[in-house]
């Protein structure tokens, strides 16, 4: 498969002098169209600031991003925000679901920030919700809508762009175990395509099944790989 993410010697610390502490050391890494990986570690090992790196969200010290051969942080900050928008679909461990807007309307801001007209990017909503079986749950808010349902609305929120690299911090922190490997299956089934790459962040042993590789940190480094089940 071919390459989607190279990660190059990244490094990230936190605050200065005695009270440095670093939270990536020297990480290096492929990841590839294709294939869903997962980045796994006892808490404080680094794996969300990795994300948060590779993602666009956190700037390293050092070290590079390449993602389908852009440097991603050799671009100037509205580069970088328009890279993110068009390339990156990123799904938060709280679903940051907007709790004003309806269901669709949450699907729909990305579009909007593409600068979609209203109408055109709701009726791309409504579609992406049917993608994830909420079609019925369009004009509902959020505060409606049941932990495993409010995890679907923020994948649809994620993947109406149509990212190639699709972003998953500890999906299923916030769901039982049944919820969290039907999310992570239908992931898997529905959103992985050859031409996409997906990263999870997890701890979740329940869901290790369905990755393709499974990439283990501690301390800020990678300590090894296995391969996943599929």
């Amino acid at each position: 498969m071919a390459t989607a993410i190279a990660a190059r010697e990244l490094t990230k610390w936190f605050g200065e002098g005695e009270a440095r502490t670093v939270a990536v050391k020297d990480v290096s890494f492929e990841a590839r169209l294709g294939e869903m990986l997962y980045i796994v570690g006892p808490s404080g090992s680094g794996k969300t600031t990795l994300l948060s790196i590779i993602s666009g969200i956190l700037r390293p010290d050092q070290g590079r991003v390449l993602i389908d051969d852009t440097d991603l942080w050799a671009l100037d900050s509205n580069a970088l925000a328009e890279f993110r928008l068009n390339n990156i679909g990123f799904v938060f461990q709280d679903y940051h679901l907007f709790p004003r807007l309806t269901t669709a309307e949450n699907v729909a801001i990305p579009l909007l920030l593409k600068r979609w007209d209203w109408e055109r990017a709701i009726a791309e909503a409504h579609r992406y919700l049917e993608v994830v079986g909420l079609r019925n749950r369009a004009e509902l808010p959020p505060v409606k809508l049941s932990g495993g349902e409010q995890q679907r609305v923020a994948i649809a929120r994620a993947i109406v762009s149509q990212p190639d690299i699709l972003v998953l911090d500890e999906p299923t922190a916030s769901l039982d175990g049944d919820t969290g490997k039907r999310i992570v299956t239908f992931v898997r089934e529905q959103v992985l395509n050859e031409r996409r790459t997906i990263l999870i962040v997890t701890h979740d042993a329940r869901i290790f099944d369905c990755a393709d590789r499974i990439m283990h940190m501690e301390d800020g480094r990678i300590v090894g790989f296995e391969k996943g089940a599929p």
